[in-house]
């Protein structure tokens, strides 16, 4: 049975002279107003009231009839109201307490505009895309879908590479069932280990660069700030950046995938990775692992292919508890690899002894209709829309 998804297929594009030129006009436009309305919204709570997406827009109308701005009309509009789109929603997730206040957007940071169906056309015939004021564009597609596109972002990398990514409905053919279900413990100096006793490795893609970036960076702090050689150096140490960041995407991808095409429940627990960054001797290492964006991943392969992730809540005592006989003990530091039960006399391997217990939590959800000892526990299945 097929599964009906929303998927974002990335791929490379590369624009013309003339392309260039208005997309930088557009790219700018767009953190313009988003910056603007966000100055906005901030100085209306200042004074005790409230402006939401409406009352934005509306003071963009305004702002767009004043000479001094007329230069918005120059470009398409679509990406600058679905720049307000953007904020409304950076400011939902933080009053939902999903992630922090909205910050101003810089111009050297990656940079984007998103087009609606309104303002592009895809023929599926000829794989042409044409966006609006910049006509066809020049894509590799490296995979195939067969739906509309409903959304259009073009973006640009620090390093000066440009993207087009494609919102789409698509069906997943769902892996075959195998009858097997795994409990996952994450950390730092294994980046899984599993209740089966395997392990998958943390390959730790920040440290193998970090002699050449720290180099990178020292050579940047010499050059003149707003020179053609402090460019040329910010460039570098961006595309350094860059393949650090794919490296450990490739790797996660890789990973989740084997896990979810394996198991048919994954149990896992519900880390609190931004509470956890706060410890300034771990938040690098937590980082360079990104256990929230594997957890993540895991989270909508489950969906995509008919498989199911449980969160165990982030509070239950998987290390201090023995799998044996379910005593906890009181205190067990960090540093404590492995542990010799009290009550029992079973010697335990710290994280695979945790992997067990998730596991047997995330099961006790189905046999017991209750939770052991978590608050909560949270179950992801697969399923259509």
């Amino acid at each position: 049975m097929l599964v009906n998804v929303k998927v974002r297929y990335r791929y490379r594009f590369y624009p013309t002279p003339e392309q260039s030129r208005i997309l930088t006009n557009v790219f700018g436009a767009s953190r313009f107003v988003y910056n603007w309305a966000l100055r906005q919204r901030t100085d209306a709570y200042q004074v005790g009231k409230r402006m939401n997406y409406n009352g934005s827009s509306a003071a963009l109308t305004v702002l767009k009839k004043q000479p001094d701005y007329a230069w918005l009309n120059d470009v398409s509009s679509v990406p600058t109201q679905q720049s307000l789109r953007h904020l409304q929603t950076a400011f939902k997730n933080f009053f939902e307490k999903r992630s922090a206040y909205p910050s101003f957007k810089r111009k050297h940071d990656k940079q984007s505009a998103e087009y609606t169906r309104s303002a592009f056309t895809w023929n599926a015939m000829n794989k042409n895309l044409c966006v609006a004021q910049l006509g066809r564009l020049d894509i590799r597609w490296c995979r195939a879908f067969t739906s509309y596109p409903t959304t259009v972002t073009i973006t640009k990398s620090p390093s000066g590479k440009y993207f087009v990514t494609l919102v789409l409905d698509e069906s997943k053919d769902p892996f075959p069932k195998t009858g097997q279900s795994i409990g996952i413990d994450l950390g730092v100096l294994r980046l899984a280990t599993l209740s089966n006793g395997e392990t998958i490795p943390n390959p730790k893609h920040l440290n193998r660069y970090q002699t050449k970036l720290a180099h990178e960076q020292r050579n940047l702090s010499r050059k003149k700030k707003g020179s053609h050689r402090y460019e040329f150096q910010r460039v570098k140490i961006a595309r350094l950046h860059e393949r650090i960041a794919n490296t450990r995407q490739d790797h996660l991808h890789k990973v989740t995938t084997d896990l979810v095409r394996r198991f048919d429940i994954i149990c896992m627990e519900d880390l609190h990775v931004r509470g956890m960054v706060r410890n300034h001797h771990l938040a690098r290492s937590l980082s360079d692992a990104a256990l929230g964006e594997f957890s993540t991943m895991v989270g909508y392969k489950c969906q995509w292919y008919g498989k199911e992730q449980r969160l165990v809540d982030r509070f239950y005592p998987s290390s201090k508890r023995c799998n044996d006989c379910g005593h906890i003990v009181k205190e067990l530091s960090l540093s404590v690899r492995s542990w010799v039960c009290p009550e029992c006399g079973a010697i335990h391997d710290r994280d695979e002894n945790a992997s067990k217990n998730i596991l047997a939590a995330g099961q006790a959800v189905t046999a017991r209709r209750a939770t052991i000892r978590p608050k909560r526990i949270t179950v992801r299945k697969g399923k259509s829309r």
